[in-house]
This record gives structure tokens, sequence and C-alpha cells, in this order.
């Protein structure tokens, strides 16, 4: 079955056999010389869109005023760009003039040298124009040309050094580094949209520690999660916490993040104790520190935080709930049966678990009620007549009930029996109900 490097191949060459000029271009080749497989594969072309559409069967125009056509074939979609180069930018995020050029100027405009490379991947021949490759043996990561030149072009390109040096695990090169430190609150002009997306990257496993602390370091913590930059100097107190600030919490927990994990995890790890720096008390005589309500604060703020990056609903409430129950966790074994059932049952329950595992080895390192948890929710798992509630608000009208708190509190009642195992079927729920109509509390005759 055709692969994505034979498809782009075959483009390429098929580009070349129609006598243009093609090669891969960017971060595949950088991931192809690494030994890394690439996401995707770009292709550079001195071929005009109007070409590319004649030659290729099914195109689309995603931006034909840069040149920017894709390609679809066996399923897969390949980006094809005319070589350009580019100009006058005005407002840090594009150019006010493109104009088509050959490889060497499409090199040149480029951000970083190890994403300038070339690769003919029909003769295998690289094209090095700005030295890329021996950034890429050094495993360094500078700018094709002045630093501030290339940000002032566009400033996302500040949080793409960092992201690309901690996803590649590079050094950046000082000129580099010094021009983000200098440059960071630019990064404030972009739009949130795009700086979600290079976070979502940055924060990925099994680089997501490195992530936060060259972020910090960088200047850009500040600018772009504030609330996380307050973190650093947040001290806790070493009973519960020897490894020490919130910042070096945040720090061991995302290094423990696994391979494999929910997208929304680094996240619920961030923005878990976001509102310790807020709620930092202690105690005179004791000197211990306390976060009174950091969990409940600490859930409107990661509201507040990822509908300012515009993530979408679903995923805003799910991190605010894990962070706002994290504390729940530590109490888990000396909980009712039916409130430890409700919290094993929860939708984000699965998320709410790895949270509390890398809140433990961030700290103390003790798993005991993580693997408590694990167990009950493996039993609750083998009694799936529990999940759904015996009785139903449909159920209770047709015995003549009409909606409203009566009928809501007679369904909590029913359904914390059936989670205590007080009443195990419907039948059982029914009989139960019809006593409690016949004999009602003294405060339901009211």
């Amino acid at each position: 079955m055709p692969t994505p490097k034979s498809i782009s191949t075959d483009i390429v060459r098929r580009l070349q056999q129609a006598g243009f000029a093609a090669f891969w271009v960017g971060g595949c080749v950088r991931d192809f010389l690494l030994g890394r497989i690439p996401d995707d594969y770009d292709i550079a072309t001195s071929a005009r869109p109007g070409q590319v559409e004649a030659l290729f069967r099914r195109t689309l125009a995603v931006g034909r005023k840069f040149g920017v056509m894709a390609v679809l074939e066996e399923g897969h979609q390949f980006q094809v760009a005319t070589f350009r180069a580019e100009a006058d930018y005005q407002d840090g995020r594009r150019p006010e003039t493109v104009h088509f050029a050959d490889a060497r100027a499409d090199a040149l405009r480029r951000d970083f040298t190890v994403n300038g490379l070339f690769f003919d991947p029909v003769s295998e021949t690289l094209h090095d124009w700005v030295g890329g490759g021996a950034d890429l043996r050094a495993r360094i990561l500078r700018t094709i040309g002045a630093p501030a030149e290339r940000f002032a072009e566009d400033h996302l390109r500040l949080l793409r050094a960092v992201r690309f040096a901690t996803q590649l695990d590079f050094q950046i090169e000082p000129a580099t580094y010094s021009a983000i430190q200098t440059l960071a609150d630019k990064i404030q002009i972009i739009s949130a949209e795009r700086i979600r997306d290079e976070l979502l990257k940055l924060f990925q496993p099994p680089h997501a520690a490195r992530g936060l602390e060259l972020l910090h370091r960088s200047g850009l913590l500040k600018c772009v999660l504030p609330e996380l930059a307050a973190t650093v100097h947040c001290e806790q107190s070493p009973d519960y916490h020897p490894e020490g600030s919130v910042f070096n919490h945040l720090l061991l927990m995302l290094g423990h993040l696994p391979p494999q994990t929910d997208p929304l995890l680094p996240w619920a790890v961030l923005l878990h104790d976001v509102a310790k720096p807020l709620t930092a008390t202690r105690d005179p005589l004791t000197g211990v520190i306390h976060f009174y309500e950091h969990e409940k604060i600490g859930a409107e703020m990661a509201v507040t935080i990822l509908e300012r990056l515009r993530f979408p609903g679903r995923q805003v409430e799910a991190v605010a709930a894990a962070v706002r129950d994290h504390m729940q966790f530590k109490d888990a074994p000396k909980m009712r049966k039916s409130t430890l059932r409700r919290l094993l049952l929860r939708e984000t329950f699965p998320l709410e678990l790895e949270l509390h595992r890398l809140d433990c080895l961030g700290s103390h390192g003790r798993l005991d009620i993580h693997d408590f948890l694990v167990t009950q929710a493996r039993e609750l798992a083998a009694q799936p007549q529990l999940r759904p509630p015996l009785l139903t608000g449909t159920d209770l009208i047709a015995l003549g009930l009409s909606p409203g708190p009566q009928l809501g509190r007679f369904l909590g009642e029913i359904r914390e029996k059936q989670l205590q195992d007080e009443l195990t079927s419907a039948a059982q729920a029914l009989d139960w109900l019809k006593s409690r109509l016949e004999h009602p509390a003294p405060d339901e005759l009211i």
C-alpha cells in the first residue's frame, strides 16, 4: 500500500518530469534527516498554481495568493507551494508583498535553518542554502538571518522557536535566544488560536516539562500564560510538597506524562493548582502554608484561561471539572459507597484519575489512593447494572407525579439507594416509591 513518503516522492517525480523543479521542504526534510517519521510532506516547486492544477487530477486552492495548492492522492493531502519570496511585514503576522522566486530565495524566507533544507527524494540530493545541515548535526536551533528580523516578520516564531527546541531536544543559539527574551511581549499580538495550537504541541509528552521550563526562561510564559508564571515563586509546605514551589510541582507532573495520553491531561496538570498563588496563606503559629478553596477558584480561572485561548466548550468544561474536583480524591477511601460510585461514574473520571496519579508522583510519590480507585473502578465496571438509574422522570410521571422539586427529590433518593445497593431493581424502586407516596415524610405534607 502506498505510504505518504512514496506518494509525495511520486508527486515530486511527476513535477520534475513535467519540467519543473520540485523538492520536499521544511519540517519533513528535518525530521527525515533526523530519522523520524514526518507528520506530513510539504513540497516546494517552480510550478505555478495553475500548472499544478493541470498536472494533478484532484487539487484544492488552499492559498492561491501565496502559490499554495493541496494535491490529493491516495486519500492523503499534500501541500504543494510555488517558490516564493516575501517582504513588507507590517503587522508581525503576514507579508504585504509576495512574489514567485527560485528555490534559494524560498529557503531564505523561512524561519529556522533546520526548516530551510530542501531535499530531492528522487535523486536523494540535499540542497542547503542556509546552513541547516550543520545546525541539524549540532542540534542547534537558529534563525535564518538576523533573529530580530525573522521574529519581526511573524511574532509567532518566538513561540515556535521554543516549541521546536523542546520537541527536537535542541539548544537555541545564543543570539536567537536573546532576541526571544527581548521580543517576548510581541507574542501578545498573535491571535489566541495560533498561540493555543503552538501550546498544544509544546505540552505534549515526553517534552512537556522542558517546554514549560523553556517557556518560563525565555520570558514567554508571563506573556501567554501569566497565571502560570505566578506559580514560579509560590512556595508550598515541605511536609506535603517536598518538591518546593508550585512551578516545580508542575514540572515534575509534566515529566511523568504517559506517552499516549488524553490531550487535555497536560492542561489539567497545568491548571489544577493555578489558584494557589492567589489563595496562599501562612499560619502565623505553625508556619504551614494553606491554599483554601484553591480548587474552586482554580476551576473558575481554568475556564477563563481556556476560553481566552479559544478551547472548545466541552474541553473547557472537562478541564475545569478536573481542577474543581481534584482535592476530593484524597478522601476516597473514607467515602460512602454511593459517594465513591458517583465519583467513579463521572464522565471525567479517567482524566481526573490520571491527574491524581501525576499529582502524587509530583509530590509525595504515594499511589495507594490511586491503586484503591483503580480497583474500585474495575469492580464497578463488572456491575453495569449500576450505571443507568433504576427509574427515570418518565417512570415517575406515569405513576401520577407532576414535574417539579418533589419528583427530582424522589429520583435523587432512589439513585442514592441504588448506589448504596439498597435498591437493586426497578421493581424494588417502584415498591419503595409507592410506600413513600402512601406514607409521606412530615415535611412533605406541608
